[in-house]
């Protein structure tokens, strides 16, 4: 090539480089996407092609170097220069306190502190050395003084950058940070592996570590690993901030991803609250953590209080409640559901894990069985994150005991005794009982009566389970046929209770058509393909007599759910309980039947969040679905508008953070009116 066809490609080369690592950090810093991924990977498909045809123009830093070449046969020591020290830790306010006094003696000073306050990502620590802004190492924490060369692996994090941005970096910088891996990634690996009958992680801090721990860089950069910055070590031919907030500040405008949580407060009062605040949105978090790291903001302050051992004396993790404990498996149990899915239950010794005492956890299935590999007396990992239903996820095998068994799965229903179907390529085992097994009535009736689907009031699960068992009740149509002497007569209902349940059977007749599509509890048949099965047809004799082609002419129906909404609609025990239901005075306004053509709202993705007068979320979403829109329960970048009424919180900062459109309910009524969705 010519030396001036050589100076055309470099110069490109590098106003590429330089446009992809902008986009990068946008994305994966500032959580601030500017251009389509279709976009993006145009540009790096033009870079590689440069690359390709000059490769003496090809360097380490470019973005086209992030996946490695041949795996490494082993891993390689690395010393820290400054060791990577661990924390003590707090379990409360008043070791906060604690805390917070011993600094306060120890630098002679009663005005407050000022500490800088970090979620504590569960994940795995690790070390980034960067000379003359570009990535020349990464290594793990390993004991602190010693960890493992990883730095073929942390080259395929898009959140780490090659080369750092800008300038003023000093000439040597160490970072250190959390290595994580994002809950919806971690789900999408195990989902893989399970479907590939490959090894399933037990949780996102597992998967991050076995990823960063591979030879071969391709497996890290076939998971999105994330990494966020929560301090310095080696600092040489350069100077940072005075303050610890002000040096994360500094990385992120070098292009290092901090966490957007991150915060500054006065004293162990604001300590307490920023940890109160924090632990009430945990479980809306997008990652793990275990606690919060609180941080002397000011370094001089720092250098003064040193170091104790093997942490320093200016920091402390003030802890969440554990969401894993190990306790043991007593026995198992099978529980039937509304669609005949048989579901092991562990029965546990009692044990204190994510604030509460957990006592029982779900198995999944047969095949989750078989692959933990449990036995009844087995010692076992409990993991309860939130609201989600507490699971086992591993057996801890040096403890199993000698007279351990095996967990023997059902053949026939543990209710009913009618067979159980065990159907090749499904791993759910469903009972063949229908409505004959009182556990499927049970599932079904309360699924009916519940506040989305026709919204019962005062028929609770127990309740349910009484008119079940007394014979009161086999279908939800027999709950219209009820007495208050027959209500009465219940245990632990007076007759007053009984008179207020009967008047909110009469009030629930009146319905919605895909309220009353949903309480049918079609399998695989949600509020959406409801919502979308009502609009599409617009009456319900419509959609009784539809074939599965016309089926799949609805939005969101595929050729599974067309065969479960036939399977369903074509069983004339379904039937004659629709027909029951109708009789009994259940009716719902006219549809009219959604015309052909793009809605306003086709393809976006809103979420509403905080309190609204004018109208329930709930409203508010469907008169959003009405118009074409996806209505999502989380903020993502994939979201393009917020609807933000008063006391709006992690959703709305979320959506700030990100650059999203918000709006508050006099702009969503404004909007409804304009397209005849306003409200009554």
């Amino acid at each position: 090539m010519s030396a001036t066809g050589s100076s055309a490609a470099a110069a490109e080369i590098a106003r590429l480089r330089t446009e992809l690592e902008d986009h990068n950090y946008r994305y994966y810093v500032l959580d601030e996407p500017s251009i389509p991924d279709a976009s993006y990977d145009r540009l790096m498909r033009e870079l590689k092609a440069l690359e390709d045809a000059n490769p003496s123009l090809r360097s380490p830093d470019s973005p086209t170097q992030r996946v490695g070449g041949a795996p490494l046969s082993e891993f390689k020591q690395v010393a820290h220069e400054l060791p990577m020290l661990s924390l003590d830790n707090a379990f409360s306010a008043e070791e906060m306190l604690d805390f917070e006094r011993r600094i306060m003696n120890r630098l002679k000073r009663d005005d407050p502190i000022e500490f800088a306050c970090e979620p504590k990502l569960d994940g795995i620590a690790v070390s980034l050395l960067y000379r003359d802004g570009v990535l020349e190492r990464g290594a793990t924490r390993g004991d602190g003084r010693t960890g493992e060369d990883i730095t073929h692996n942390i080259r395929t994090v898009q959140s780490v950058p090659l080369k750092l941005r800008g300038e003023g970096y000093p000439a040597l910088l160490e970072v250190r940070g959390e290595v994580y891996l994002p809950h919806e990634a971690f789900e999408a690996i195990n989902e893989k592996a399970r479907a590939e009958g490959g090894k399933v992680f037990v949780n996102p801090r597992n998967a991050a570590a076995g990823t960063l721990r591979q030879l071969d860089p391709r497996i890290a950069a076939a998971r999105p690993l994330q990494m966020c910055c929560y301090s310095v070590g080696l600092v040489e031919g350069g100077s940072l901030p005075e303050r610890h907030s002000e040096i994360l500040q500094a990385l992120q405008g070098w292009g290092l991803r901090i966490n957007a949580e991150s915060d500054v407060a006065l004293g162990a009062a604001g300590c307490d609250a920023y940890y109160t605040s924090l632990a009430g949105r945990r479980d809306q978090l997008p990652y793990d953590i275990d606690g919060i790291v609180f941080k002397v903001n000011e370094i001089a302050l720092q250098r003064t209080l040193g170091f104790v051992s093997r942490a320093p004396r200016w920091a402390i993790a003030r802890k969440f409640p554990a969401q894993e404990e190990s306790t043991r498996l007593l026995d198992v149990e099978f529980q039937v559901g509304r669609t005949g899915a048989v579901t092991p239950v562990a029965r546990l010794e009692p044990v204190f894990v994510g604030g509460v005492t957990v006592s029982n956890a779900t198995l999944h299935n047969r095949d989750e069985i078989a692959r933990l590999g449990v036995m009844k007396g087995d010692s076992v990992i409990v993991r309860r994150a939130g609201d989600v239903i507490p699971q086992v996820v591993s057996v801890i095998l040096e403890q199993r005991p000698d007279d351990a068994s095996p967990i023997r799965f059902p053949t026939h229903c543990p209710v009913c005794d009618s067979p159980l179907e065990f159907i090749e390529g499904e791993v759910v085992v469903r009972c063949s009982g229908g409505l004959v097994c009182a556990a499927q009535r049970k599932q079904s009736i309360k699924h009916f009566a519940s506040r989305r689907a026709m919204d019962i009031e005062g028929l609770g699960d127990k309740l349910v389970d009484q008119l079940v068992d007394e014979d009161l009740v086999h279908s939800a149509a027999d709950l219209y046929t009820l007495t208050v002497e027959q209500l009465a007569g219940l245990e632990r209902m007076a007759e007053k209770s009984a008179a207020n349940l009967r008047r909110a059977l009469d009030d629930s007749k009146q319905t919605t058509l895909p309220r009353f599509i949903y309480s049918l509890g079609i399998r695989e048949v949600g509020e959406a393909t409801a919502l979308n099965l009502a609009r599409h047809f617009g009456d319900l004799d419509a959609l009784i007599a539809a074939d599965e082609e016309a089926l799949l002419e609805v939005d969101d129906v595929g050729p599974v759910v067309a065969d479960y909404v036939r399977q369903f609609l074509d069983a004339p025990q379904n039937i004659e309980v629709i027909n029951a239901l109708i009789d009994h005075g259940v009716t719902w306004p006219a549809v009219e039947a959604e015309a052909a053509g793009a809605k306003p709202l086709e393809g976006e993705t809103w979420v509403v969040t905080g309190t609204l007068d004018s109208m329930s979320r709930d409203e508010a979403k469907g008169r959003l679905q009405n118009l074409g829109a996806k209505v999502a329960g989380s903020v993502s970048k994939n979201t393009d508008c917020v609807v933000a009424g008063p006391g709006a919180g992690s959703k709305l900062a979320k959506a700030e953070s990100l650059g999203i459109k918000v709006i508050d309910e006099e702009a969503l009524l404004a909007l409804l009116a304009e397209n005849g969705e306003s409200p009554p």
